[in-house]
């Protein structure tokens, strides 16, 4: 992510994981990230992604964040 502006405060995170350091929730559920369980579950279920380490490392994310960054701007 290289716009700091989409880059999450840390008092916009879960309660729960505003004491976390960076390499704990890299390796947190998906659902530090606000995701509801149900939709975390899903990825699990689809994609086999269990943390948010998993899905920033996951070849389909990194391949759609790489076409966006070849698109360049929005209009």
């Amino acid at each position: 992510m290289d716009d700091p502006e989409q880059v999450p405060k840390q008092d916009q995170w879960p309660k729960q994981d505003q004491r976390m350091d960076f390499d704990e929730l890299a390796d947190a559920p998906l659902e530090a990230l606000g995701l509801a369980s149900g939709d975390a579950a899903a990825l699990r279920q689809a994609l086999g992604i269990r943390t948010i380490r998993e899905l920033a490392d996951h070849r389909l994310v990194r391949r759609a964040q790489a076409i966006v960054n070849l698109a360049g701007p929005t209009h």
